[in-house]
């Protein structure tokens, strides 16, 4: 077993790849042709996104939808850098809201959280020494 994907439905997957690749410097891996799923060039485990309509398909009892939801959801994507400044900065000039300003941590991180348009919670953080 191994950890293959992260699929975040939203309401426009073309925006969230937008989004992603403009706040966090993500290349476009791949897009169906239907527009309905892409993935980001993001390592060895995607980072994708599929159209809330797809989650209609697939869960008969349906979703809570991120950007639907007054606060984020429970589940964060967390972002390593070596500048969490000026990530975060990035992220609020692509459109992002501001959940958390960068902060040092006990432990020695710097961290931050922003909200993507389409209501991902992403945390930006250092790597832990």
């Amino acid at each position: 077993m191994k950890f293959g994907y992260l699929i975040i439905y939203v309401p426009d997957v073309s925006a969230s790849l937008d989004f992603f690749s403009s706040a966090f410097g993500f290349a476009v891996r791949f897009v169906h042709e239907s527009g309905t799923y892409g993935e980001l060039e993001t390592g060895e485990t995607a980072l994708a996104f599929a159209a809330d309509e797809l989650a209609a398909m697939n869960f008969s009892t349906g979703h809570v939808s991120a950007h639907a939801s007054a606060q984020p959801l429970g589940m964060e994507v967390a972002l390593v850098t070596d500048d969490v400044h000026a990530a975060h900065a990035r992220a609020l000039a692509a459109g992002a809201r501001e959940i958390a300003e960068p902060a040092s941590k006990p432990w020695g991180q710097i961290v931050s959280y922003v909200r993507c348009p389409d209501g991902t919670l992403v945390e930006l953080c250092t790597p832990v020494a």
